[in-house]
């Protein structure tokens, strides 16, 4: 599961969670795109919704007191969840809700143990839908909570599909 170093104020001692890591939001403009385009996509489905918040690249904080367990999803969407500004997204702060549904963009620096790392954090952390694209390998992966866990549920590529049994 990803973890990093927890931040402390030096003088209080309080954790600090952090908005960026310096890292940017894509590695290239094909990952941008379709984060924007699926973030853009989202939120004009849902503009007239009070109750939804979708967020791209934020800081989510699953555990209060524990600011090096964080992800950043490329795209997450929270049902019950106002819409509007946060500088991360603590769920302690959100009425305890996790996002509900989560999409990453598999970027060509993603290794394979770094996403799965992803999939058990969403999974460990209560998301109910995890979908993964990979566009250089035009691949589709979804997943969906049953029995309280994260399971393989879709697979197409390159016009191949196959369905979990």
């Amino acid at each position: 599961m990803t973890k990093t170093a927890i931040f402390l104020d030096p003088v209080t001692q309080e954790v600090i969670y952090p908005e960026s890591d310096g890292q940017p939001m894509a590695e290239n403009t094909t990952q941008y795109n379709l984060i924007t385009m699926l973030k853009s996509g989202i939120d004009a489905m849902i503009a007239d919704r009070n109750d939804i918040f979708c967020a791209a690249d934020l800081f989510w904080y699953p555990a209060q007191g524990n600011s090096g367990i964080r992800l950043a999803p490329d795209v997450m969407v929270a049902f019950g969840r106002p819409p509007g500004d946060r500088s991360s997204y603590l769920q302690w702060n959100e009425n305890g809700i996790a996002p509900q549904l989560v999409i990453e963009i598999v970027s060509p620096g993603n290794t394979p143990s770094e996403m799965m790392d992803k999939l058990e954090f969403y999974d460990f952390y209560g998301v109910e839908e995890y979908y993964s694209f990979d566009p250089q390998k035009q691949k589709f992966n979804a997943w969906h909570r049953q029995n309280g866990h994260l399971q393989y549920l879709y697979e197409q590529q390159a016009g191949q599909a196959r369905v979990s049994a």
